[in-house]
């Protein structure tokens, strides 16, 4: 294939179009449960519970550092299962690609996406692509669907939240959000800051047989505070966080500070909300340190039996509540 940018041919069906999935797609894409010439896939699974997943991809700018929408994709992809208690297997992937793009940056999209799926331990075995005219998308939009086995050691579930329970988070929140506000330049700012798009399930799997993990998420989009909205608003019951224990690296934070953002709002790629049984807290923060990922893990605070809001207890003593987001305030982050 000798063309450099995407044509509306290339999604025509014909030859263009063969070549585009060939040469880039199932190129680097390629494994035993992959067949390109065929609408749907044969998968062997076992007895247990399949939990199923799908998800959308449309972040600005398709590359930035510590990752890009391939990568990003899988690493969605993947966390909503293992957050799920799953052992993620399968992919498929659906790419809607606007004319005009350079292949050469699809291309490294592609081999970035299949990279991810080899250190995640899954497959893309389906797929379609779509062309749209120029003027009608991002770039690239990357649609998934993912597959997932029930681990029988894991056992998370929103019914088993109770009064008591502790917050840890895995890492520093808001990298993704701040990085990608970065990789745009949009205010004359730049820095060094990497995203922290990456797969939670070591995360996940550290905490196997552990009864008292009660319940996990991935802080994404609308970041930790929207996953504590949305656990407030589920159980009936009150969440209290210390501000002076949630991990935000200094950079994340000055930004913020420079833009008025709320670094709680802003969206993680590879970090692990878990609610867990206040006895067994000091565990999973211990098993989670000893992970290169976690080793900024921390316990944030706990739930109550109070009216369902969620309270910031601030570094001065103060308290305040915050409110749940309204207006979105990274479009296209992930």
């Amino acid at each position: 294939m000798q063309d450099t940018h995407i044509t509306l041919a290339h999604g025509n069906g014909g030859r263009y179009m063969r070549e585009l999935i060939d040469e880039i797609f199932a190129r680097h894409l390629a494994n035993d449960r992959l067949d390109v010439q065929v609408d749907a896939a044969s998968l062997t699974l076992d007895t247990t519970e399949v939990i199923f997943t799908t998800d959308g991809f449309t972040v600005q700018p398709l590359e930035f550092p510590g990752g890009d929408i391939g990568s990003l994709a899988v690493h969605g992809t993947v966390n909503d299962l293992a957050v799920a208690g799953a052992i993620p297997k399968y992919l498929s992937l659906n790419a809607f690609i606007e004319e005009g793009l350079e292949i050469a940056l699809l291309e490294r999209i592609v081999i970035s996406l299949a990279r991810a799926a080899i250190e995640a331990g899954v497959k893309v075995v389906a797929g379609d692509t779509k062309v749209l005219r120029r003027g009608e998308g991002g770039g690239l939009y990357l649609a998934t669907t993912g597959i997932g086995m029930r681990d029988p050691g894991l056992n998370p579930g929103l019914g088993r939240i109770r009064d008591g329970d502790a917050i840890l988070v895995s890492g520093p929140v808001g990298d993704h959000g701040i990085c990608v506000l970065l990789a745009r330049e949009q205010f004359g700012l730049r820095g060094d800051l990497q995203s922290d798009s990456a797969s939670v399930l070591p995360l996940t799997q550290v905490l196997r047989g552990m009864d008292g993990v009660h319940f996990m998420r991935d802080p994404t989009r609308g970041g930790l505070a929207t996953v504590c909205h949305e656990l407030a608003r589920i159980t009936g019951m009150g969440i209290r966080l210390r501000q002076t224990d949630i991990p935000i690296r200094d950079p994340v934070q000055s930004v913020c500070d420079m833009l008025g953002y709320d670094p709680l709002f802003l969206a993680c790629e590879g970090r692990v909300v878990a609610i867990v049984d206040p006895v067994e807290a000091a565990d999973v923060l211990a098993k989670w340190r000893a992970l290169a990922d976690g080793r900024d893990a921390a316990i944030i605070g706990k739930f109550n039996a109070g009216p369902a809001h969620v309270v910031l207890q601030t570094e001065l003593g103060g308290e305040r509540f915050l409110d749940e987001l309204e207006d979105d305030p990274l479009p296209r982050i992930c």
